[in-house]
């Protein structure tokens, strides 16, 4: 059922955003999350290791500290090897990707789409654009060679609205970010600009550093405000609220997840992904509850997009654009 009050519509509305902290059993959900990521990370340890391309596999270390070891040890990141969606191109059948029963719990879990329900209706799509962040300390991440940028650094500022293609611009899309440990500003939660939301799509630009990201000449930057969670706690964001994540500045990595929800029958903004209907009131037997079935939907596109590349740009914005340096 809708788990908002009319007021905290209203706030969402107002505001383009909304903080709803306590919202669902973290051992429940995050725990098997957690240690999900930490066996993929074991896998990873060994083959780094195993290819002599690690000196060790660094199991005495947790979670964290490991990742960030294994990081600055390889001069590179592996945030595809962890991540529940696939790369725009240059996919292959080896792409790494994780697609556990645990992050399926995450999509269809119960608090989330209630509130969900209260936001965007009871007839409830699991949009495919969704990812994991496990984002090291800023100053342990390598920099990418050729332009010196931190890999994994702070998030630049954008709307979700300018990172799928236009045929979604109609779309009713909501987006629910989850910190999977406590987000604070120390270690780069998010920060948000209230009511930027009623001014629509704005103009975005590309680049090889920060990729699809807005130019601060085009929405009001100072009015930005962090936005501190709480594991079990969720931030749910207008499709057109700028927001960006802050600079990891802790000892430890921050982990989150970001997940969208639309209207049934509206489009994604990337139809070559799958999705599946969450929720249904009016049919609830076209909803998935296989975490099995989930996965291999995604496999299935995997091997699909290793024969094919995709002929339509999942974002619209090309470097060059007016308005862009």
């Amino acid at each position: 059922m809708p788990a908002l009050t009319q007021a905290q519509v209203d706030l969402f509305n107002e505001q383009g955003y909304l903080v709803v902290e306590g919202l669902f059993d973290v051992v429940q959900y995050l725990d098997p999350l957690l240690d999900e990521y930490a066996a993929r990370l074991d896998q990873l340890a060994e083959e780094m290791h195993d290819a002599g391309k690690l000196s060790s596999t660094y199991a005495d270390l947790p979670f964290g500290r490991r990742l960030t070891r294994i990081y600055a040890e390889t001069g590179q990141v592996f945030a595809q090897y962890f991540d529940f969606s696939l790369p725009f191109k240059g996919v292959t059948r080896e792409t790494p990707c994780h697609f556990g029963p645990a992050v399926f719990h995450m999509l269809t879990n119960p608090a989330i789409l209630d509130v969900a329900e209260s936001l965007i209706g009871p007839e409830i799509y699991s949009n495919p654009v969704q990812h994991v962040r496990l984002k090291p300390p800023e100053k342990y991440v390598p920099r990418d060679p050729k332009t010196g940028h931190v890999l994994l650094g702070a998030t630049p500022w954008h709307q979700d609205a300018g990172v799928v293609r236009e045929e979604a611009d109609e779309t009713n899309m909501l987006t629910v970010w989850i910190p999977l440990v406590d987000a604070t500003v120390e270690n780069g939660c998010l920060a948000v600009v209230p009511r930027n939301h009623h001014v629509g799509l704005l103009q975005h630009c590309a680049s090889p550093v920060l990729g699809t990201h807005l130019p601060e000449t085009v929405f009001d930057i100072d009015r930005s405000v962090p936005q501190p969670i709480k594991r079990g706690g969720a931030l749910f964001m207008h499709k057109q609220t700028p927001h960006s994540s802050l600079s990891n500045e802790s000892e430890d990595v921050r982990i989150s997840m970001d997940l969208r929800y639309n209207p049934i029958g509206q489009p994604t903004g990337r139809e070559d992904f799958p999705g599946f209907v969450a929720r249904s009131r009016q049919h609830p037997d076209t909803e998935l509850h296989n975490p099995e079935t989930w996965r291999r939907l995604w496999l299935e596109t995997r091997d699909r997009l290793s024969e094919t590349e995709l002929v339509v740009p999942f974002h619209r914005w090309q470097a060059g654009a007016p308005g862009c340096a």
